[in-house]
């Protein structure tokens, strides 16, 4: 009986030391990572930086030719307060559709059920509490249609 419970426990550790959460990240880019190493590896995605509209103190701008978006970094220090990405559309069709794409992909990557606060035709948000942080999808189709996606790090 001894050697069964033995067994048991022993598996149950094991079990338990076998699930690794993936670190909360932004598109494959762990969120815990310094500010320098994250410029480092956007640039190496092929981003770079916007410094007409980056202020060095606190956000650094990253823009790319292949990509529909651009990449706002929030820091302080060293630390990443915050990632959004930011779709600039000519039609309301477009975000909408887009919207829904990306809220649909997060909720399967998650595996987690986004809490939507808003969902009208126009304005919609849809938030995520991923394990160390939150996602926030947002669609504000008002003058110029606009959709953000916002990668927020929990404070530890």
């Amino acid at each position: 009986m001894k050697k069964v419970t033995f067994l048991f426990v022993v598996m149950t550790v094991l079990m338990g030391c076998s699930k690794s959460e993936k670190p909360f990240n932004y598109r494959g880019l762990p969120l815990s990572m310094t500010t320098a190493q994250f410029v480092d590896s956007m640039q190496a995605r092929g981003f770079a930086i916007d410094s007409a509209a980056s202020d060095s103190g606190r956000t650094v701008v990253f823009a790319s030719t292949a990509e529909k978006y651009r990449v706002l970094m929030a820091f302080s220090g060293e630390k990443i307060a915050a990632v959004q990405e930011n779709y600039a559309f000519s039609t309301n069709d477009s975000t909408r559709q887009l919207w829904q794409e990306i809220r649909d992909g997060l909720e399967k990557e998650l595996d987690a059920w986004p809490d939507c606060p808003i969902l009208k035709d126009d304005h919609k948000v849809a938030n995520f509490d991923a394990s160390d942080g939150l996602i926030a999808v947002i669609l504000e189709n008002t003058y110029k249609p606009t959709l953000s996606v916002k990668y927020t790090p929990k404070k530890k």
